[in-house]
């Protein structure tokens, strides 16, 4: 498992958040893990889908686009997305 582990989420970075939410993901299907365990690590695994949620949240809204404009100005704006 990841160094990240025993970390509280809101404390990770995204990458280090994922990754140990992809190996508790591996843990559950891999394994025949007592109840509490198996609950233990499902309840990790959403406080760490939760964190990695934030951090694409807060990284869509950091995104800009540079554009030039007619008379040759270099303009960020925000990127527009499209609809989900």
């Amino acid at each position: 498992m990841a160094k990240s582990k025993g970390k509280l989420p809101e404390e990770m970075a995204f990458e280090e958040a994922f990754q140990e939410l992809k190996d508790l993901v591996e843990k559950l299907e891999s394994q025949n893990l007592q109840l509490e365990e198996g609950l233990k690590l499902f309840e990790r695994g959403q406080s760490l889908a939760k964190r990695c949620g934030q951090l694409l949240e807060e990284t869509e809204i950091k995104i800009k686009q540079i554009t030039t404009t007619e008379s040759g100005e270099v303009v960020e704006t925000e990127l527009e997305l499209g609809e989900e």
